[in-house]
């Protein structure tokens, strides 16, 4: 009989992977929202140029939240190679099966999460 906890880790590797797959295709299929704005008043109005910059502030602020969790999840990756995936890396703790259920990234116990 396989182990339980063998197939347990293999299923979060899986999904860690999966996660940081669609991370990286929406990091590169966003690039041209990013391009900076034109400033070139006889092309457009102010108040197109404004919304066109808050669009690319938007933009690059999701870009880089998404940069922020792939960080985390290749951190979750290598935990899992190291065998202290499961456990919070401030006090070595073991993290809670549902908490880790809702985002197997994540690398704190509650207590320290908060």
């Amino acid at each position: 009989m396989p182990d339980s906890n063998a197939t347990d880790e293999e299923a979060v590797r899986i999904a860690l992977l999966g996660m940081r797959k669609e991370l990286r295709d929406m990091l590169e299929n966003v690039r041209e929202n990013t391009a900076p704005v034109e400033l070139d008043q006889t092309q457009q109005g102010r108040l197109s140029r404004m919304d066109a910059m808050q669009q690319q502030a938007m933009a690059d602020e999701t870009q880089r939240r998404r940069h922020v969790r792939l960080v985390q999840i290749d951190a979750a990756l290598a935990r899992l190679d190291d065998g202290e995936y499961g456990y919070c890396v401030t006090c070595g703790e073991e993290i809670n099966a549902d908490r880790l259920a809702l985002d197997p990234a994540i690398a704190l116990c509650l207590r320290h999460a908060r």
